[in-house]
């Protein structure tokens, strides 16, 4: 237990409170089990050390475990929790649970045992703790953190604190909150550095660096992440990069799933099995044609990675504009919006609002016979009419 604090400690100690992510006060700390969930590298740890940090002068009423720690391999967690618990614990915080076996079963006995022990864990974005032996829906609350938006971004890296912006907002006022916005600080440079290397918070550590790492990333995903929560083989990881490899140098498009089955010597079902791994560990984003959602039976209408970042460590040859500006302008809408692939223009919003995305030569001729359609334009500082600056809908979140 001493050196499980000692670690704890020293990871406290180097926690900043200057920055927090948009998650951190939608949480309500009080209930006694929450589960924070998202892709790996997007600051779930950060967030719970600084929440500690700031409510727990007495450093003993809490602790911090991370269930991927080589001592976990021989200690087990319930006696651990006992222990702390026996000294005084009222508040456990447990990272990376996926990385644990019976972390469910565990954590579920912990919860019914202990009726006044808080506890938060974490884990990768994969888990779905609804199908876990234990079923833990019923007892936990579920967060899910995101990466970086541009607005977090800014506020991060230049020290400039803009406002969450709703997407009524944007549609209606656009002119009036880009021109204050782009009074005070030059937009456009922020915005371009944001899509190459703004949406981990590890940017942080270094950016010459930050490509390698996000491979890295994406490799302990496939190899670590993957394996621990849906127990696939090693043939199958290699599957899953090739097929990541094939997809980053191809979107956005849409899939043909007979063509890329045969690449991957799999059948139709795998091929939408292994697209759905990918997505939920946040490397790829599926669009579907409506808003009946995604299954094993329909293909995706269009298929992006995840974010703009992932474009440029793993397919820096297809770093092209139009690719950029579609992939920014999906993942910044998928946290609070429906988002599909429209018939006409790139994407349809909540079943409502057409948008076509594109540079500053973008013209309303392809869906101007639209009802609310608008156009997202990139290289603009500020918008007119039915044109907004792409960059805005970075301030979603």
């Amino acid at each position: 237990m001493e050196e499980l604090y000692e670690d704890f400690y020293r990871l406290l100690e180097a926690t900043k409170l200057d920055f927090q992510r948009y998650l951190y006060p939608e949480i309500d700390w009080e209930d006694r089990l929450i589960s924070i969930v998202g892709p790996r590298g997007t600051g779930k740890t950060t967030l719970i050390l600084q929440h500690i940090k700031k409510q727990f002068p007495q450093r003993k009423k809490a602790l911090y475990i991370s269930l991927d720690n080589i001592r976990f391999t021989k200690t087990e967690l319930i006696p651990t929790v006992h222990e702390f618990y026996t000294l005084g614990g009222t508040h456990i915080f447990i990272d990376e649970v996926h990385r644990y076996p019976n972390w469910a079963i565990e954590i579920k006995n912990l919860y019914d045992s202990y009726p006044d022990l808080h506890i938060v864990f974490t884990g990768s974005s994969i888990l779905e703790i609804y199908k876990s032996n234990a079923d833990l829906s019923r007892r936990a609350i579920s967060y899910h953190l995101h990466g970086l938006s541009f607005r977090e971004f800014l506020k991060l890296e230049y020290k400039y604190d803009a406002s969450i912006t709703t997407l009524k907002d944007i549609i209606e006022n656009h002119i009036e909150i880009s021109s204050k916005i782009c009074s005070e600080i030059k937009i456009i440079p922020a915005f371009r550095a944001y899509l190459e290397y703004g949406y981990y918070p590890f940017f942080k550590e270094g950016v010459k660096s930050y490509s390698m790492r996000l491979r890295n990333v994406v490799n302990v995903i496939l190899e670590n992440d993957l394996p621990a929560v849906e127990k696939i083989e090693y043939a199958s990881i290699y599957k899953l990069r090739k097929m990541l490899m094939i997809v980053s140098s191809l979107v956005p498009y849409t899939p043909n799933m007979s063509t890329l089955s045969g690449q991957l010597e799999i059948n139709r079902a795998s091929a939408m099995k292994y697209f759905i791994f990918l997505q939920k560990a946040g490397l790829v984003r599926m669009l579907v044609a409506d808003q009946k959602g995604m299954n094993l039976m329909n293909k995706p209408e269009k298929l992006y990675l995840d974010n703009s970042n992932l474009i440029l460590a793993l397919a820096p040859e297809n770093y092209n504009a139009g690719n950029v500006r579609e992939t920014f302008f999906a993942n910044q809408l998928s946290l609070k919006h429906t988002i599909t692939g429209a018939k006409i223009g790139d994407f349809t919003i909540d079943d409502t609002y057409t948008f076509e995305v594109g540079g500053p030569n973008k013209t309303f001729k392809q869906i101007k016979e639209l009802p609310d359609s608008y156009i997202a334009k990139d290289d603009i500082e500020t918008g007119y009419g039915n044109t907004i600056p792409l960059w805005l809908f970075g301030l979603l979140y």
